[in-house]
């Protein structure tokens, strides 16, 4: 494990792999929110806040503009890649590195060093990203203390290639249950089988065609999909229940409540018994005509990716915050044993952040 005391002159890279060696697997988080908060609290231009194992910090400048920058301490379980490691080209292995450590270690830059930044900045240090929504830390302090994320834009370092990605796609898990009656499978006749009626189901599942719609510029790519199907009682017993579990992963343009009404709809004339949401995390616009995101997008260049998975920017829509994912880290290697990152993008994206808030 890292020394407890955290170094806040150490370079990016640096801080990087010290983070990675002090290990916070979700729900673990507790020593690292204390190293982060005892660090913070030492800057005297922030205001140091702390909800659980959430540390808030902020700039009171009196500034036009103010802007977040997020990001989650929990990793997923260690799988024999702590300590971390440099390698002779530029790559830092080790657990959350990519995710999302190297987006953390960023954030704690630009608190340290932008002490009179061109926006007032909050600064959000959360725990349990990786596991149950209702544990989110992020959550919490939206329902506890939603003033403390007060602000005209966000930024979320999770791993994105040191790309923008606006936004993110809402995610909806839903039960489709078919019912029959039970039968011998001998005499099958004298029973309906379950499973065989989920197949206009698949069928439109299989003839769906998903939207692709244009939000801010960017194309979003829907989906519709089967991805468990549960049926069957035994052998030579013909079933009397199967459920279809279908996904759809749908463009931030639907509200949650445009989500669920479509999927009913999609359904609506294929013998299902009961329509259950097991899931639902809703959609974020990219906000990217905004004029904070304008000016983000100046400073730090490329061009702006659609996100397709959900992330916590979600949560910062829900509140009214126009929010984009912008991190170091690569999303492909996130939660893999061979996770890494490339110190060089560690540099950039503090590089363009820090350009973007003092220029």
């Amino acid at each position: 494990m890292a020394e407890s005391t955290l170094d806040l002159t150490l370079d990016g890279p640096a801080l990087t792999a010290w983070l990675v060696d002090f290990p916070s697997v979700s729900g673990e988080e507790k020593e690292l929110a204390d190293a982060i908060e005892s660090a913070l609290r030492t800057l005297p231009h922030l205001t140091v806040d702390r909800h659980g194992n959430n540390v808030v910090a902020r700039t009171n400048l009196g500034r036009a503009e103010r802007v977040v920058l997020a990001g989650h301490i929990d990793t997923v379980p260690i799988a024999d890649n702590v300590p971390s490691r440099l390698d002779e080209d530029g790559l830092l292995w080790g657990c959350g590195s990519s995710d999302m450590k190297s987006g953390v270690a960023v954030q704690l830059r630009i608190a340290a060093t932008v002490r009179e930044p061109n926006r007032d900045l909050t600064f959000v240090f959360y725990d349990n990203e990786e596991v149950a929504a209702d544990l989110n830390g992020l959550g919490h302090i939206a329902a506890a203390h939603p003033d403390w994320l007060t602000a005209d834009f966000a930024v979320l370092l999770e791993g994105s290639n040191g790309e923008v990605e606006g936004g993110c796609q809402g995610t909806l898990r839903v039960f489709l249950r078919m019912e029959g009656e039970r039968a011998h499978s001998a005499r099958s006749w004298m029973g309906s089988n379950a499973i065989h009626a989920a197949a206009p189901v698949l069928e439109r599942l299989a003839a769906y065609e998903p939207r692709k719609p244009v939000i801010d510029g960017l194309e979003y790519h829907e989906g519709l999909n089967a991805v468990r199907i549960e049926g069957g009682v035994a052998n030579n017993v013909i079933p009397d229940a199967c459920t279809v579990v279908v996904n759809y992963r749908y463009a931030p343009d639907l509200s949650a409540e445009q989500a669920i009404a479509h999927v009913h709809e999609v359904f609506a004339d294929c013998g299902v018994a009961e329509f259950i949401v097991d899931d639902h995390s809703g959609a974020a616009m990219p906000g990217l005509s905004h004029p904070a995101a304008k000016a983000f997008m100046d400073a730090v260049g490329g061009t702006a990716e659609p996100k397709f998975g959900w992330t916590d920017v979600a949560r910062f829509g829900g509140l009214g915050v126009p929010a984009v994912n912008y991190g170091p880290g690569d999303p492909i290697l996130a939660h893999k044993r061979n996770e890494h990152v490339k110190v060089e993008r560690i540099t950039h994206c503090e590089d363009r952040l820090r350009s973007w808030l003092t220029t």
